[in-house]
């Protein structure tokens, strides 16, 4: 979730009807697979295909890209806004890749690698679009600041539809390097099902790559618009975890002895994994490569791993510096938005879990030996906890919910996307006075009482 003013805190519904299967004991993560992929889909942008399953939903944003003559229609929008924020989408779709990447065998098992595959490839479609010169590429659709002053479905928007882009003149290697990771990593998951789509996107990943390395920067310092929301402290991680995933797709030298040689380092111990913080996933897929005896236990290649397993000790609570817990068991790393590095960690601990099992390794802590189950079962722990129902005593936060059904929206809305009925123009206007009272800007777009066919 991005960094910028809270709109909504909404209690979690009743969950009775769910206590039978999420018990602490037995997590029902088949329905949780599919109520995740279920949420991508309202989170669509664009013109929704014949197979959209959340039906409440509409097309929305389809002359994206005209002010700059360009076609962006599609992608995501972020969290509870709608504006299109090319960073932590493509953070999102690099880690949704990686998923079917290790574990397609479990997709499918539970009918959702079809939903799953779709759901990255409406990501990297749009980034193919965002991408239509080697060293050239759209960075957000939309305004952060009138967005959040607004109230609106993205089906009625009528907020600024901005466009950003990096190029030459105003680089952004993190943006580039997150964007090749996640068309990289999403190469792989798609080699098996569509080949040519698959060797389109290992080209335009390529190109990113060489164009962040060449021209460097932060995004965010080339784009102001961006440092309110999602602003980038660093970007030789996602060079260096671009470099990987482009390896592991192409098994071209020039990647690995970029890893081999990273000009950031190797990251040193982490303290989380995030859509800012690639650091943690980059030493997984360097640490595999020891793991595998693909190259020598020293130098970078051994400070990968030493750096991760410090960080993976922490997390399950063996270690010198081990991450903070709610009363509840809960690992807290943030007091804003907490859950998704939650869910990043144990995605890191189940799949170095995998790499340990498959190289008969453990993983030597401060407080003794940590065995590949053990991460397995800690990370189980801790999506339990965020998945089924929690402790009454971990009050920290509250539960948040987004219940989302192919039926009808949620009742309680964290999104307005889940506003079934455009706004009423009495509201309309009364939100509007109040905006233009704590604005400097003169005029309130998205409240404009107006006439407008409503979309699907």
């Amino acid at each position: 979730m991005r960094r910028g003013k809270v709109r909504h805190v909404i209690k979690a519904p009743q969950l009775e009807k769910h206590q039978g299967k999420n018990s602490a004991n037995s997590t029902d993560y088949g329905s949780a697979l599919s109520d995740s992929l279920l949420f991508y889909e309202a989170q669509r942008s664009g013109k929704l295909p014949d197979n959209q399953r959340v039906q409440w939903r509409g097309d929305s944003a389809l002359t994206d890209g005209s002010v700059a003559g360009a076609d962006l229609v599609g992608g995501y929008y972020d969290a509870g806004d709608n504006v299109k924020f090319g960073f932590p989408m493509a953070y999102t779709i690099t880690m949704l890749a990686w998923g079917v990447v290790e574990y397609s065998s479990q997709f499918s098992a539970n009918n959702q690698l079809e939903y799953a595959l779709d759901a990255i490839r409406w990501g990297t479609d749009y980034f193919i679009k965002a991408h239509p010169q080697p060293n050239f590429l759209y960075a957000e659709v939309g305004d952060g600041d009138s967005d959040h002053a607004c109230w609106e479905r993205p089906e009625d928007m009528m907020t600024p539809r901005t466009v950003l882009q990096i190029d030459e003149q105003h680089p952004g290697s993190d943006l580039a390097g997150e964007t090749a990771a996640a068309l990289a990593a999403a190469s792989i998951a798609f080699t098996d099902v569509d080949a040519g789509y698959s060797s389109e996107l290992v080209s335009h990943a390529e190109q990113l790559f060489d164009f962040g390395v060449t021209y460097q920067g932060k995004y965010s310092d080339s784009i102001p618009a961006a440092q309110n929301y999602y602003p980038s402290s660093w970007y030789q991680d996602e060079l260096a975890w671009a470099a990987a995933w482009l390896h592991r797709a192409t098994q071209k030298q020039k990647y690995m002895d970029y890893l081999g040689n990273p000009p950031g380092g190797t990251g040193g111990p982490r303290t989380m994994f995030s859509w800012d913080d690639k650091y943690v996933g980059l030493q997984i897929l360097a640490a595999k490569y020891v793991l595998e005896k693909q190259v020598a236990d020293a130098g970078n290649w051994a400070g990968y791993k030493d750096q991760l397993e410090q960080y993976i000790c922490n997390c399950v609570q063996r270690g010198s510096n081990n991450v903070q817990k709610t009363p509840g068991g809960l690992l807290f790393f943030n007091t804003w938005a907490n859950i998704q590095y939650v869910a990043s960690a144990s995605l890191a601990l189940v799949v170095y879990s995998d790499y340990l099992k498959a190289a008969e390794q453990v993983v030597s802590c401060p407080a003794g030996l940590v065995y590949p189950d053990d991460l397995t079962g800690f990370a189980k722990s801790n999506g339990g906890l965020h998945i089924g129902p929690q402790p009454k005593r971990d009050q920290l936060h509250g539960r948040i919910w987004a219940i989302l059904s192919t039926d009808g929206p949620s009742q309680r809305r964290i999104h307005s996307i889940n506003q079934t009925k455009p706004s009423p123009c009495w509201m309309r206007s009364r939100i509007c006075r109040m905006v233009q009272q704590e604005s400097t800007k003169p005029e309130c777009h998205c409240w404009r009482c107006s006439r407008r066919p409503r979309s699907k």
